[in-house]
């Protein structure tokens, strides 16, 4: 477990020869341009990450943005389920 007061890995001092930068904070508050994943739920999407690898889907005048490649094929299954929720 991290010494973190917020507990992520990511957001400790150089420990174990794993420097700091480059590492992301993935508990940080989200930010203007993010989103939040519709299939995995609570999980932060980074928007233009996502436009840029095909990440989303726009459904009904919506877009959706995807947390891994995974979540698309899920989402076009049964967007109704998904979008409920978001």
């Amino acid at each position: 477990m991290s010494d973190s007061p917020a507990g992520s890995c990511c957001s400790v001092p150089r420990q174990s020869g794993v420097a700091a930068e480059g590492r992301a904070d993935l508990l940080a508050t989200p930010a203007e341009g993010m989103a939040e994943c519709p299939v995995m739920a609570g999980t932060p999407v980074v928007i233009a990450t996502a436009e840029a690898a095909g990440l989303y889907r726009d459904h009904e005048g919506t877009r959706y943005y995807f947390c891994c490649a995974g979540c698309g094929p899920a989402f076009d299954a049964d967007p109704a389920k998904y979008t409920k929720a978001a």
